[in-house]
């Protein structure tokens, strides 16, 4: 009755586990091996809850869980992984720009668009060869809305929206570290931006459609992060570094 033996298992979760439950995010700095804990507690998720309200989102078990062992697995035990997942969605208000009235001819009136960018998922990872891998993924949405008027004389209310998936990649190097161009340029829907220095920053970025939220999208995501790692040869950041 009222959902108490489900209220009692989601009270036993880890707390990150809890806050993806009840709160649909959160926001934190843990050592590398203190994740382990997080990720047994979700894989435990949906043998105890059925309510449909304290479900997780289908991009926590799909994307937000392997991307977590992919950064763990190149870090020291040492190293901390930060992580800002938001899984609220592109309708909460403050993600969502103002509307502006756009030109339309009959049958089609009030036609109205704004843009929705939702920064769903942020990594900020310290990598034993002494960098720092920085992972945004962002949903930008364009939403229209406007009447239309068929045959009949009715007049209804219709919607439309587009999503478009972001991911940008950063790599600070350590300082002094080794930086070659790679021997072929990058996919042509991956842009990279190399600022050089005493401290090298390596960005790459890419955009598809969407949305996505398994698999599928983790393997864009690391398709994006392998670029980043092609201007260094292997072990060569870490190897200034030790000097």
């Amino acid at each position: 009755m009222f959902w108490r033996k489900q209220k009692a298992a989601i009270a036993r979760f880890h707390p990150l586990h809890r806050s993806l439950t009840l709160e649909k995010g959160f926001s934190v700095s843990l050592p590398r091996d203190e994740w382990e804990p997080v990720i047994a507690s979700i894989a435990g998720h949906g043998a105890v809850v059925r309510r449909k309200k304290w479900r997780l989102h289908q991009r926590v078990p799909g994307v937000l869980v392997p991307m977590l062992r992919v950064l763990a697995a190149d870090m020291a035990p040492d190293g901390v992984l930060a992580v800002a997942a938001d899984m609220r969605g592109a309708q909460v208000p403050e993600k969502n720009g103002p509307k502006q009235s756009l030109p339309s001819r009959p049958p089609i009136s009030g036609l109205k668009q704004w843009y929705a960018f939702d920064p769903w998922l942020r990594m900020r990872a310290q990598l034993r060869d002494g960098s720092v891998l920085d992972v945004v993924v962002t949903d930008r949405v364009r939403r229209r809305t406007y009447r239309k008027r068929n045959p009949r004389g009715k007049i209804k209310l219709k919607s439309k929206s587009k999503t478009v998936q972001l991911v940008r990649v950063t790599r600070r190097l350590p300082k002094d570290a080794v930086v070659q161009r790679p021997p072929s340029p990058p996919p042509g829907w991956v842009r990279v931006q190399v600022k050089q220095g005493r401290r090298t920053v390596i960005r790459a970025s890419g955009k598809f459609p969407g949305p996505r939220e398994d698999q599928g999208l983790v393997d864009l995501i690391l398709q994006v992060s392998t670029e980043p790692f092609r201007w260094t040869p292997p072990g060569a950041a870490a190897a200034r570094r030790t000097k």
